[in-house]
Formats: C-alpha cells, structure tokens, sequence
C-alpha cells in the first residue's frame, strides 16, 4: 500500500529541511577578512537552530567586539545559508558570551593559521 493511502502524505522535496551540517558546510565560504580563515575552523560559529518552517538561526560571535567588518560577515553568512536547499530565512545574531579564544578553532583552522606564521 502506498503512504498516501496509508493516511500519510510524502513531504515534497523542496519542504526537507536543511541540516546543521549543512549549514556548517555552507558557513565554510565566509572568511574573516582579517584573518582569512572560514568562520567555522576559526570556530566563530557557537550555534545552530533549524526551525520547522525553514528559518535558521545562528549565534556566532567574532574575533573582537567592535569588529569593523560585522556587517559584512553577517550579510556573507546570510547569503551562504540562503543557497542551501530548504532553507526559507536566516537569522545571524552576534554574541559575545563566551567570548571567543584562539582554543575554538578547529585543528583545521589551526593548521591554516600556522601556514600564516602564527603560532597557534
């Protein structure tokens, strides 16, 4: 018996919502200009929540309050996580609790900060 005639209905594929990996994922093109290393390995990322009707919200903080480029690292992690499939908002909210250390970056982030010549 299909599921719609079980009583159950297919969701379509364009109403799958989206992943946290996903988002992660697609938060990997936004760099810090100062630093330029994506938000997620420099760990600027301190959460994820997919709501049910498509709008993601994320918590990211930034290497320094007062960070000249806020903006612009907000509209670029917009605009990234716009481009994933279910994905029907997006809300970047900036936090400073915990605020951010070198110890939040992924080995990742390290490594290419190491390649920089900074001793991470």
């Amino acid at each position: 018996m299909s599921e719609e005639a079980q009583g159950q209905t297919k969701v379509p594929e364009t109403d799958v919502l989206p992943t946290e990996e996903q988002i992660l994922e697609a938060l990997k093109v936004v760099k810090d200009p100062e630093i330029p290393i994506n938000v997620v390995d420099l760990g600027l990322i301190y959460g994820v929540k997919i709501h049910p009707n498509g709008v993601v919200d994320v918590d990211m903080t930034l290497t320094a309050i007062g960070c000249p480029v806020q903006d612009m690292i907000k509209a670029d992690a917009e605009l990234a996580i716009m481009r994933v499939p279910g994905v029907k908002g997006v809300n970047v909210d900036f936090v400073w609790s915990p605020p951010w250390t070198p110890a939040r970056m992924s080995e990742e982030g390290k490594k290419q900060l190491r390649m920089f010549g900074f001793n991470v």
